[in-house]
């Protein structure tokens, strides 16, 4: 019991990182680690059933439906990652100064994540549904090349951009702070936070919470129906963030209350191979072999459903 605790606090750890991390995604992250089908039944939990139990104040209810067993080693494990790499070791530094060997180690974690799952989903699979992959990939393809666009400030938008923030961060491949850069909220919303201005944060958590509710559900149905059609639709969606966490890329920062964050990045190919080369590419293999080490203990049956 306390070996699994700790198994998940120590995945909590690793979403975490991922999270602070711009490109990447939490649930890129859960997914490679095994845990991702389950993470969403736990946010599922939190049901309309819960609340019946909250006021009917069902104290035994309240604290035994939700998959609190789960959900409490991983969220302490996040917030560990969160508090080490923001106030011990200084991720986003590392990443503004060392970008090529930070990015190149999640770039392996992904890569083998991508060749693993070709690999237990076999060629058969791939071969009779090769469509949702290429979907997956286009879909993909669109939001990480997508170009900032001008938005409006009204309450319904900022609402709306937490409900999809929030759903790409839970969908493999796609980062919720990168789909807010695109839809120009990014500054907007860290600003508000950074100064309390509920007129902005209450929205946009409303709109956290509504999409957490929906997406969860939705996805879980997916994942119900057409299991190995959805592997390889966030396969494809993990294909196409290859793009973004590349680890050689020309980077456009802005300043952000004092801080300089990433808003753009175009990939580019190393014209030389010199020592910054070579350390990317050894983590890079670092993530690839990683990834192989952690497949050995996740349930390889699970991608095998029809």
């Amino acid at each position: 019991m306390v070996k699994d605790r700790l198994k998940l606090i120590i995945k909590g750890f690793c979403i975490g990182s991922a999270d602070v991390v711009p490109g990447v995604s939490g649930g890129t992250m859960a997914f490679i680690l095994g845990i991702y089908q389950e993470l969403i039944n736990a946010i599922k939990s939190f049901d309309s059933k819960w609340l019946k139990m909250i006021i009917s104040f069902d104290i035994k209810g309240i604290v035994n439906r939700p998959h609190f067993s789960f959900l409490i080693p991983l969220m302490i494990g996040m917030v560990i990652a969160l508090f080490f790499f923001t106030r011990v070791v200084s991720l986003p530094l590392l990443i503004r100064t060392h970008a090529e060997i930070i990015y190149g180690l999640f770039f392996g974690l992904v890569l083998g994540s991508i060749v693993l799952l070709f690999f237990h989903l076999g060629l058969y699979s791939l071969y009779k549904k090769i469509i949702f992959l290429i979907s997956g990939i286009l879909f993909g393809g669109f939001f990480v090349t997508m170009m900032p666009t001008s938005t409006p400030d009204d309450s319904w938008f900022i609402f709306l951009c937490g409900a999809i923030a929030i759903s790409a961060m839970i969908l493999p491949g796609i980062s919720g702070s990168f789909i807010l850069l695109m839809l120009k909220k990014y500054a907007y919303i860290f600003n508000a936070i950074g100064h309390f201005d509920f007129s902005i944060i209450l929205p946009f958590v409303l709109g956290i919470i509504t999409g957490v509710i929906l997406f969860s559900r939705l996805i879980s149905y997916i994942f119900r129906l057409f299991y190995q059609q959805t592997i390889l639709f966030i396969t494809g969606l993990l294909i196409s963030s290859l793009y973004v966490i590349w680890p050689f890329q020309t980077r456009v920062y802005e300043f952000v209350r004092n801080k300089e964050r990433l808003v753009s990045s175009i990939p580019y190919l190393p014209e030389n191979l010199n020592i910054l080369v070579t350390y990317s590419t050894v983590m890079m293999a670092s993530g690839l072999t990683l990834v192989i080490v952690l497949d050995r203990y996740s349930d390889k049956t699970i991608l095998t459903r029809n």
